[in-house]
């Protein structure tokens, strides 16, 4: 029956049209694909952008466009707000390359080629890559502006009333979601859409409620005694304690009580502050002759955290009498310089010591008073003495007074005259311990009860006398002074010997004639030839006898001007 349809005429007519018609598309589709071969598909859109039937220039175009985008900041945008950041901060990658794979392939349906040169298009998404940690860093620092926060339930007080703060759900970021939509959308040049969802607090009306009837209200209703050492006791009213209560989220769903730290100082800290204790150094006495160790004491403050904790949990306790205590924490507070340390520098015996005598009144005055700053000094191994640092401003206010100075090579008054003698006596105490000299300079013309080359000056200011403990034990020094002589003695272990070697004077000048007016500042004088000479210092190991150095200084001192008052 069939056979006969087909062999009618009519039937052979439409046979031949539809055969007609399939030959005639697979010939167009033919001719397409030769004709698309090199050229992106028929029809395709990448991120919005038209990008069917191109050639490689128009192509490279295209993906120049998207990689463009790729490097503008991304706006993500939800019903809370809008923020803008970085590719970078979302971890967004654009393959170039694996794009333009997509974009060449041509489609295997016949049928959507068909409608494709019928101007029926279709989207080819760009390949790209989302990092999902730095995208969870980025919504959580953006958090305030994307999302709506929820309010978490808690408990105040007006004065000794417990208010309830009922909790209300917030609008967080799908992060799910997030991931798709940037997948999606982020090269299409617009903001991004971010979808929210609700999350709730972790705290229920229902738990605030029964918290304002239970624990909040005991917490006030009777005093807290806080008591510390030395039978100290504060008292803390109801309604003191309620400025500073609150109760919040305890992470599991429940309220727990929390002191409010600030506010609980304001009100405890001045007299319970008055049981804290300073720690205290280890220092050394010389009441028995010699360095004895004065042991370090600790100290101890107030342990905010742990008093105030257990202050909640008393006040939330079952008993809400008047006879509530709080037993106040300490922490202890160790010494910068404990015993044990101090007894390890090794200070037992004297290791060099130097004398000089022959000053002024007015001198002597200020040399007692920088030797009772500078008694009782401790140099750590390691460490540099500063005779200006140790002793700061050596003026007026301190007590010195005017005594006679060198000044541009001669003699004047000026306050703090004599520091000098002090400075040479300390210099040569050092000397003589084989301690590093750091700096120190000489007066500028020899003044006859020093030793040559092996004596120092200073001036608050511009210049210093300074030395290092380049020993393995601590220097202590000791200063005694009389109403004719200054010593300096230095305690510590003795491990070296130090013998000093004066050079010849030689290069010898005359002294100039200088001329002042009479007055205080002019001290007359008949002048002294200048010279060059030399101290060599060889420092050798007390034990092995052994050098460990030799150094050579020279020292070349102006003459002494004659200085007549006129």
């Amino acid at each position: 029956m069939v056979v006969d349809v087909i062999r009618s005429p009519a039937a052979r007519a439409v046979v031949r049209v539809v055969v007609g018609i399939l030959a005639f598309a697979g010939i167009v589709l033919a001719a397409d694909f030769v004709a698309s071969k090199n050229s992106t598909a028929r029809g395709v859109v990448v991120a919005g952008i038209p990008a069917g039937n191109l050639d490689d220039a128009q192509t490279q175009a295209v993906l120049d466009d998207l990689s463009d985008r790729a490097t503008r900041r991304v706006a993500l945008r939800t019903s809370s707000g809008t923020v803008t950041v970085a590719p970078d901060a979302l971890g967004l990658t654009f393959d170039r390359d694996a794009t333009l794979a997509r974009l060449m392939e041509q489609p295997r349906n016949p049928l959507t080629r068909v409608l494709a040169l019928f101007g029926r298009s279709r989207t080819v998404e760009p390949v790209v890559a989302v990092d999902r940690g730095a995208v969870e860093v980025t919504l959580d620092e953006q958090r305030s502006t994307l999302e709506t926060a929820a309010v978490e339930g808690g408990i105040h007080y007006d004065g000794v009333t417990p208010v309830a703060d009922l909790p209300a759900a917030g609008k967080r970021v799908d992060r799910d979601d997030a991931m798709s939509a940037l997948t999606d959308r982020w090269l299409y040049a617009k903001p991004i859409d971010l979808p929210l969802e609700d999350f709730w607090p972790t705290v229920s009306a229902d738990v605030v409620r029964n918290t304002v009837a239970g624990a909040a209200t005991r917490a006030v209703a009777g005093p807290l005694t806080f008591r510390g050492t030395g039978d100290i006791a504060v008292r803390l009213e109801p309604a003191q304690l309620g400025s500073i209560l609150t109760f919040v989220p305890d992470g599991t769903g429940g309220l727990a009580p929390a002191i409010e730290d600030k506010g609980a100082v304001a009100l405890l800290g001045g007299r319970l502050g008055r049981t804290e204790r300073k720690p205290v150094d280890a220092r050394f006495s010389m009441a028995s002759g010699e360095p004895r160790v004065v042991p370090s004491r600790d100290g101890v403050r107030l342990d905010w955290d742990k008093t105030l904790a257990s202050a909640a949990a008393v006040a939330t306790g079952a008993d809400a009498s008047d006879a509530r205590r709080v037993e106040v924490a300490y922490q202890p507070i160790k010494p910068r310089f404990d015993t044990a340390s101090a007894r390890r520098l090794g200070i037992r015996e004297v290791v060099a010591e130097y004398t000089t005598s022959g000053f002024s009144s007015a001198s002597g005055e200020n040399i007692r008073l920088v030797a009772a700053e500078v008694d009782g000094a401790l140099v750590k191994p390691g460490a540099t003495f500063s005779l200006n640092t140790h002793t700061g401003p050596r003026g007026t206010a301190q007590g010195y007074v005017t005594s006679t100075i060198i000044d541009h090579g001669h003699a004047e008054q000026a306050v703090g005259g004599g520091i000098s003698q002090f400075a040479t006596t300390l210099y040569n105490a050092t000397y003589f311990a084989g301690l590093e000299d750091v700096d120190h300079t000489e007066h500028s013309y020899y003044i006859s009860r020093y030793p040559e080359a092996r004596e120092a000056t200073v001036f608050e200011g511009a210049i210093d006398l300074k030395f290092r403990n380049n020993t393995r034990h601590g220097v202590y020094i000791e200063t005694s002074w009389t109403s004719s002589a200054i010593t300096v003695r230095l305690w510590g272990t003795k491990t070296r010997e130090v013998q000093s070697i004066t050079g010849e004077r030689h290069s010898y000048t005359d002294p100039p004639s200088l001329e002042f007016p009479k007055g205080e500042n002019c001290i007359a004088s008949g002048g002294n030839r200048g010279f060059t000479t030399s101290d060599t210092r060889i420092v050798t190991d007390a034990r092995t006898g052994a050098e460990i150095s030799r150094h050579t200084r020279t020292v070349r001192y102006d003459p002494e001007p004659k200085v007549t008052c006129k």
